[in-house]
């Protein structure tokens, strides 16, 4: 009788080595092609307190932090780089000195082991992990995260934005709010336990068709915060103002499309009250709901390693491998969806 180890079946099929490398975090995941997650390693940079990120500072980071990342990886995975059939890296969107870090390095292993290069959209990445881990089909999402916020939703090939930010992201609010009143990086957490002892406090509701905009609410919740309002409130204020614009925004890109699951996505995705509030709309509505774990809501290299494997295997192929760091999660055709 034949006996096959775990890692003897797992090199049977595709694996994928991906690298994230946007913002702060520099991480890598191995993946195989039946979608089971071997690595998923990484290293966060952490601006100094009261600012947000400085992008040579990150680019620094991802460079010491490189090697010793992509060695835990293989590590945990139980492989070797001569396992590996492809390489998947984060083309874009992000901030320019960190993309470059990501790029030159998946490159480099792949031009020394001779193995194919794929670059994979950044937000594609969420959806995808998110779908993976959810088992979700044919979902609207709701991608939300530091550097982005869109709601989405798979139509002609692409996926389509039905509502998005008009300014800066909803995690990028919070973290910028949470920064100006002296709260630690990243704001998102803090500000959630904060507002569980918090009361309504007024503020602005920006919802514009279906397009949302939340650099002014974080401007007056700053001012309640300076006429002395408590923090507490403020915080369950701007966490319900905003969710409740993103839980409006979303049921109506439900009631368009038709479609029957809700999926979260990206960093913010981790927060418990978003969740609640979208679990009852989705119960109203008669559609189910889903969130991407919690270890994969933030990036990762896994969801790089996925969407490269589901690029590749439906006959994608990357010919340009510089970054693009303004790159549309709208842009990008959906070969391996019919």
């Amino acid at each position: 009788m034949l006996y096959f180890s775990k890692i003897d079946i797992y090199l049977m099929f595709m694996l994928c080595l991906g690298i994230e490398s946007t913002a702060h975090t520099f991480g890598v995941g191995i993946v195989s092609d039946k979608g089971e997650i071997l690595a998923n390693s990484k290293d966060v940079y952490k601006p100094p307190h009261g600012s947000g990120i400085v992008p040579h500072d990150a680019k620094v980071h991802h460079e010491n932090c490189k090697e010793r990342v992509l060695e835990d990886a293989l590590k945990s995975a139980g492989v070797d780089l001569s396992d590996i059939d492809l390489i998947a890296f984060s083309q874009g969107p992000g901030l320019p000195p960190c993309l470059w870090v990501g790029t030159e390095f998946a490159k480099k292993i792949s031009n020394e082991n001779n193995i194919p290069l794929i670059g994979v959209n950044h937000p594609v990445a969420h959806i995808e992990i998110a779908k993976l881990t959810t088992g979700a089909k044919d979902p609207v999402v709701i991608y939300v995260s530091g550097g982005n916020t869109q709601i989405l939703a798979f139509a002609g090939g692409r996926y389509r934005v039905f509502g998005e930010t008009e300014d800066i992201s909803i995690g990028n609010a919070l973290d910028t709010f949470a920064r100006k009143v002296g709260l630690p990086y990243p704001g998102g957490p803090k500000i959630e336990k904060l507002a569980k002892s918090g009361k309504y406090v007024e503020l602005p509701y920006v919802v514009k068709g279906m397009d949302l905009s939340f650099s002014g609410i974080v401007t007056a919740a700053e001012k309640l915060y300076r006429d002395g309002v408590k923090l507490e409130n403020i915080c369950f204020s701007l966490q319900e103002t905003c969710f409740s614009m993103l839980v409006e925004v979303t049921e109506r890109a439900v009631a368009h499309t038709g479609k029957k699951e809700v999926v979260l996505t990206g960093g913010v995705a981790a927060n418990k009250r978003l969740i609640e509030m979208l679990e009852i709309m989705c119960k109203e509505r008669g559609c189910s709901f889903s969130s991407v774990p919690m270890e994969y809501s933030g990036d990762n290299g896994v969801m790089i390693s996925w969407t490269g494997i589901l690029a590749y295997k439906s006959g994608q192929r990357t010919k340009n491998f510089d970054p693009i760091s303004r790159w549309r999660t709208d842009e990008v055709e959906i070969s391996w969806m019919k």
